[in-house]
């Protein structure tokens, strides 16, 4: 089981690596978005033509980006929206059942549906180098790549959270690994 753990430790350390990378993605994310927004006020006033498909693309693909790459790493720190009703009454061990058959029946299934109908979509881009149809907009192939790969980092933390609720279920946690208490409304 230490193998198992120390697998799920480098996958939640890669997904960590790229969450903290999307920081900056987002920081950029808003600037751009406040240049496009500054910008379409000046354009109208002065005329100096600072606007263009490109900006407003550039801010569409790294909301994309950030939204997409996000996931994981949103996954890794149990921020999903839940709908937990019993939840936060459950055990450890209740929990752990919970969570590996919430990642066994719904998150699986979902991530193979969208990486079987994505790839084909992204192949089909790519064969035929898909630009925007906006004068001066990006190429849509790159972008459309992080799709199955957004996917792919799920269903790898996917397998991080089975390997460590699998642990909590055959008592093989790791020592002081305390139950992650969520906060309570209301």
């Amino acid at each position: 089981m230490d193998q198992w753990l120390r697998w799920a430790e480098r996958i939640d350390r890669f997904n960590e690596w790229a969450g903290r990378g999307l920081y900056w993605l987002t920081l950029a994310m808003v600037g751009v978005g406040a240049f496009n927004a500054i910008a379409r006020y000046l354009d109208r006033y002065t005329g100096l033509g600072l606007s263009s498909n490109t900006w407003i693309e550039l801010q569409w693909y790294l909301f994309s980006l950030v939204f997409l790459l996000g996931a994981a790493y949103t996954l890794k720190h149990d921020a999903h929206v839940r709908v937990d009703v019993f939840y936060n009454w459950l055990s450890r061990r209740g929990r752990a059942w919970v969570n590996v058959l919430g990642t066994g029946l719904f998150l699986f299934p979902f991530c193979a549906v969208v990486l079987w109908m994505s790839v084909p979509f992204v192949a089909d881009s790519w064969a035929i180098l898909e630009q925007s149809s906006d004068p001066g907009g990006l190429p849509r192939y790159p972008i459309k790549t992080v799709i199955p790969l957004a996917f792919l980092l799920v269903m790898l933390q996917g397998v991080s959270i089975l390997i460590r609720e699998g642990a909590v279920l055959s008592g093989h946690a790791p020592d002081g690994e305390a139950p992650k208490e969520r906060p309570r409304i209301g």
